[in-house]
């Protein structure tokens, strides 16, 4: 499967700043922990937000066919961002033969973008 997802960041910055449960419901400890270690943590957070749906759009389903936590983007030594999958993603991706998966991330101040592929 392929994904791909683009986030306006100025858009996603205020998502953020009227409703700030929204982190905690969609990102995991970690990831909130990496948004932050930016000054600005909306690119960061805005490029994982991609990534969770193009990893939906990878195995072929929607938003709420898993949580937002069963996706968790993760950094290699190296920086180079993959992904974890659990709960209803893995059994998703188990189903369907998943093996394993390629991500990229790219942000600027004005857009977030993430592809993935399912291996």
């Amino acid at each position: 499967g392929l994904g791909l997802d683009a986030v306006e960041v100025d858009r996603f910055r205020g998502v953020l700043a009227r409703t700030p449960g929204v982190a905690t419901r969609v990102f995991t400890e970690a990831e909130r922990a990496y948004g932050a270690q930016a000054g600005d943590a909306a690119p960061r957070l805005a490029a994982r937000f991609a990534a969770k749906e193009a990893a939906m759009k990878a195995l072929g389903v929607g938003i709420g066919a898993f949580g937002w936590h069963d996706v968790e983007v993760v950094r290699a030594e190296s920086g180079a961002p993959s992904l974890r999958v659990s709960g209803r993603a893995a059994a998703l991706a188990d189903a369907q033969g998943v093996t394993g998966w390629r991500v990229s991330l790219t942000h600027t101040d004005a857009a977030a973008e993430a592809i993935v592929i399912t291996v």
